[in-house]
């Protein structure tokens, strides 16, 4: 419970509650799938048990990391591909050394619950900071960096031979720090949406 918490919690609430959903959708599907994939390798029996439980590792983490590299998956559920290849590993792997899989499952989920429990507590009950302000704060000074760097253009384009040695050259910084902000931009509305 408590690593939970350490690794779920987030800045902004959003990000506490996407961790916290990934992580617990992760772990249902990486331990579910593990208990039918560890009953099935004990079903087998003998060699033919380490055989599967290879074979289930591999192909479980092959598909769950070509997933990952799926654009739209990766923007939103990476997390949670992750935390299922984890659990799916622990589970199987477990199920070699101890008849009690379905109990190690059952209490991984029960300290994930209480720790997302506790995170989204503190984060959207006592101290929320949500993404949204700070992306609409973002935006706000964004526009008046383009706004400054159009009417300094326009003033260096119009402005006279006469005064051109009076006034200093116009500087692009406002606009390329613009220009070069969409990545903080699509992390803060892809945390909004939560």
């Amino acid at each position: 419970a408590v690593m939970t918490v350490v690794v779920i919690f987030e800045f902004y609430a959003g990000a506490t509650l996407s961790k916290g959903l990934n992580r617990g959708i992760g772990t249902i599907l990486g331990g579910g799938l593990g208990c039918l994939a560890a009953a099935f390798a004990q079903d087998v029996g003998g060699i033919g048990n380490s055989i599967v439980v290879g074979t289930s590792v591999f192909i479980s983490g092959a598909a769950a990391t070509y997933i990952r590299l799926v654009p739209r998956i990766k923007k939103r559920y990476e997390y949670g591909a992750m935390i299922f290849i984890l659990t799916f590993n622990l589970v199987v792997v477990s199920g070699l050394r101890a008849e009690e899989v379905m109990q190690l499952a059952r209490e991984r989920l029960t300290t994930i619950v209480m720790g997302f429990v506790i995170c989204i507590f503190i984060s959207l009950l006592v101290f929320p900071i949500w993404a949204g302000d700070e992306l609409h704060d973002s935006l706000t000074s964004k526009f008046e960096h383009l706004a400054r760097s159009i009417e300094g253009c326009l003033e260096e384009y119009f402005k006279v031979d006469t005064d051109k040695e009076n006034r200093p050259g116009f500087s692009f910084s406002s606009c390329k720090s613009v220009l070069h902000s969409k990545a903080k931009d699509e992390s803060l509305a892809n945390l909004a949406r939560w």
